[in-house]
């Protein structure tokens, strides 16, 4: 008795979901939609709650240390309490709003390197082991994010990867307290200046706070640095704007304030 109690607290013969997710593509703001399977075990479970949440991998600073970890956020509860009978069988519905600053995994439709995020579902069994499970999403960008990258990209800046970095974005409205930065090779005309582009969105309903980060290269008597400036796009208005000659300017303009010259 004692043996088979220690199996069941290690979730042996316990209750099994499988989370179905027919559209795995969202963007910012968007929702994502699907049922959850649940199936019962060996013996009944108490099941404390459901829940499905967003996951992606953080990196972290903390003194002379860093590292990555995952980060849950977004979480929706999808059932309270129930008894699941052994062998029983259920379909639950649930809907997770993704938030506007959620990090993007996509853009025209390629994977961004570096880029780490899923759907989790969590059963709490009572006394026992959790069931889990993890299902890719892809994460695109709103229409006003896809047009500035697109300028980027004319303007020969080259994609790198992309990460998320844990904290918060000086002077700017900040909900989830992680941010991302896309990273870009230096277009020709800024190989002298920088080592590479940083761009976060930090997005809401109505607009967005773009901002930039240059890497400064460092010479034989200097350091390298950072150079950072934020830009507030309108959605209403962001089809209507020559961004190409407007980010160039904005970069030789952040350049020249902070002394990287070309």
């Amino acid at each position: 008795m004692v043996f088979k109690k220690l199996l069941k607290a290690l979730g042996v013969g316990g209750p099994s979901i499988e989370t179905v997710l027919p559209d795995p593509n969202v963007r910012p703001g968007g929702a994502l939609g699907g049922e959850i399977h649940i199936m019962g075990g060996e013996h009944p479970c108490d099941i404390t709650d459901m829940s499905v949440a967003l996951v992606t991998e953080v990196e972290w600073e903390s003194g002379d240390e860093e590292g990555h970890s995952t980060r849950k956020f977004a979480e929706a509860q999808v059932s309270g309490g129930f008894m699941l009978a052994p062998g029983a069988r259920h379909q639950l519905p649930f809907t997770l709003q993704v938030p506007w600053e959620n990090p993007l995994t996509h853009v025209y439709g390629q994977h961004l390197h570096g880029m780490k995020m899923g759907l989790s579902t969590r059963l709490a069994v009572a006394k026992a082991i959790d069931a889990t499970d993890l299902d890719p999403v892809a994460v695109h960008p709103l229409p006003a994010q896809e047009r500035l990258l697109e300028a980027f990209a004319r303007l020969g800046f080259r994609f790198h990867r992309a990460d998320v970095e844990e904290g918060r974005i000086r002077g700017v409205n900040q909900m989830l307290p992680f941010y991302q930065e896309i990273e870009f090779y230096p277009a020709p005309q800024y190989a002298r200046a920088m080592n590479q582009l940083e761009v976060t969105f930090v997005a809401n309903p109505a607009s967005m706070v773009m901002v930039l980060e240059l890497d400064k290269r460092g010479g034989l008597l200097t350091e390298g640095h950072d150079a950072f400036g934020s830009f507030a796009v309108d959605y209403a208005t962001v089809g209507q704007a020559d961004w190409e000659p407007q980010l160039d300017g904005w970069l030789q303009q952040a350049c020249k304030r902070r002394g990287l010259f070309f």
